[in-house]
């Protein structure tokens, strides 16, 4: 799955869905979180996870920025992250190269 925007980094781990503000209990340390797209309310997230990929954004959305001041990878503007991978999928986010790959 490849991404119009990154923040630079590669990361795996367990793929997390979340939707809304109501799901983020379920983020557990070291997901990737996969979703539409982020805004400043996401933010406490990207202290918890270790890679984000979002269906929309360029490069100055917010999970883009966001992603590079916490150091974290990041793909943005893939526009099917969220029908392609599914929660518990380990996924490996590779903002050198703007791409996501399902291991398993």
């Amino acid at each position: 799955i490849y991404g119009g925007a990154s923040a630079p980094g590669v990361a795996e781990g367990p793929a997390r869905l979340i939707f809304s503000e109501e799901q983020f209990a379920e983020v557990q340390p070291g997901d990737i979180l996969v979703t539409v797209v982020t805004n400043p309310a996401w933010t406490p997230l990207f202290g918890i996870v270790s890679g984000v990929v979002t269906n929309f954004g360029g490069s100055l959305s917010h999970a883009v920025i966001v992603g590079r001041e916490y150091g974290l990878p990041v793909v943005a503007g893939t526009m099917e992250a969220t029908q392609k991978i599914k929660t518990g999928d380990r996924v490996r986010v590779d903002g050198d190269m703007g791409a996501v790959y399902i291991l398993s």
